[in-house]
């Protein structure tokens, strides 16, 4: 699983971090970034809801 976060639609609501802390984190700017490259599979759902969730569509999973 591949997660990016599209820098120019993220507007740091702050969903996905809420949802998912162990995968995503809020730069010191306020927007979002993915901290794990190789995410486990326990976190797979979550990260899932995140990318649906997030109000601008900002975060790609692949």
């Amino acid at each position: 699983m591949k997660i990016t976060v599209d820098e120019d639609r993220c507007r740091g609501h702050g969903v996905c971090l809420g949802m998912c802390p162990e995968v995503f984190t809020l730069t010191d700017d306020g927007y979002a970034e993915v901290t794990l490259t190789d995410v486990p599979e326990e976190y797979q759902n979550a990260v899932r809801e995140a990318e649906q969730s997030c109000p601008e569509r900002a975060i790609v999973v692949e």
